[in-house]
């Protein structure tokens, strides 16, 4: 299994997709009004997407594994979760099922980002309800992308 650090954890984006997401989505002055629920096990991963979520302006809330992922996500209704495969407990395919199941967590956007990108996770990522995959190391640029797309403009509510 790969160790990710707080340097190697996103990829170099090729600059173009990145530069276009920020032109298509501007930070606003105060930020989003946006929650994004992260859930990995790894503190690392958490500390480095809040970090790029925040420095975007999202608000983020985080859980170190399925099962609190799935209890935090009902309770704080994410507008958005960036969800680990491999944790203790249940894994993060057990944790989409659960949460497609429950009829507050049913339409919130979920990617699955794992640490590794074969057909079969992304089968699996599928199959439970995701609505995106993204492979560690991320690129940037495709993760807002990503985030993005997931969000749509709804989504995308400036602060006041």
């Amino acid at each position: 299994m790969r160790r990710f650090t707080l340097k190697n954890l996103f990829r170099r984006s090729s600059g173009a997709a990145a530069i276009k997401e920020r032109r298509r989505h501007p930070r606003p002055a105060n930020g989003y009004d946006t929650t994004i629920l992260v859930v990995d096990d790894s503190r690392t991963v958490i500390a480095a997407f809040k970090k790029v979520l925040n420095q975007a302006g999202f608000q983020v809330i985080s859980a170190p594994n399925g099962e609190d992922g799935v209890r935090l996500a009902r309770s704080a209704r994410p507008d958005l979760i960036l969800m680990d495969v491999v944790m203790p407990g249940i894994n993060g395919y057990q944790a989409t099922r659960l949460l497609r199941q429950a009829q507050e967590t049913a339409q919130t956007p979920i990617i699955i980002v794992s640490g590794e990108e074969t057909a079969t996770e992304q089968f699996w990522g599928r199959k439970v309800g995701a609505n995106g995959f993204l492979t560690k190391p991320v690129d940037r640029g495709a993760f807002f992308a990503r985030i993005f797309a997931c969000l749509g403009e709804e989504g995308l509510r400036p602060r006041s």
